[in-house]
């Protein structure tokens, strides 16, 4: 990898990790890919160093942890202070989640969990008194993450180089 750039092995390495990276081996990448654990290693401590795999995390089923309620309260934030408040938003007991949004009023978007309503409106009301105006509260019923196939597509006619095997 060069300034950045993935190539078709370093995406088709992501492409297997985001299914179950916890339970995923280099060796069983190495073998679905038709290179070596070695190349495999090498590839991911690179994608690591380099910061475009930032951790490795956990699914969680918040319903069976005793966290029924799933929401997604969207807000907007004044712009110079849209970083700060969304740092600050990650703070709050029961926040899992915060996205900032390029564009429009509705430029923070926070994932919360909680046991029941009184939860909610605590983390709505704490959102409201750090600076972000709530504008929607969505009640989540379930949340699905998915492999980007993109990733493998550009592997399967990719020609690989002699450093690859």
């Amino acid at each position: 990898m060069k300034d950045g750039e993935l190539d078709a092995v370093d995406r088709a390495i992501l492409y297997h990790l985001q299914q179950d990276a916890r339970h995923t081996s280099s060796s069983e990448i190495a073998d679905k890919l038709d290179l070596s654990a070695s190349t495999i290693r090498t590839r991911l401590n690179t994608l690591e160093e380099s910061g475009i795999i930032r951790g490795y995390h956990i699914d969680i089923d918040y319903d069976l942890a005793g966290y029924p309620l799933y929401t997604k309260i969207i807000c907007t934030a004044p712009v110079p202070e849209r970083d700060n408040l969304a740092a600050d938003a990650r703070e709050i007991q029961g926040v899992t989640a915060v996205r900032e949004v390029m564009t429009g009023q509705r430029n923070v978007y926070v994932n919360a969990i909680g046991r029941d309503h009184d939860d909610l409106n605590r983390i709505s009301t704490e959102l409201n008194r750090l600076g972000l105006e709530v504008v929607d509260e969505q009640l989540i019923r379930d949340e699905y993450v998915c492999q980007y196939r993109g990733f493998l597509d550009e592997f399967d006619g990719a020609e690989l180089s002699s450093t690859d095997e």
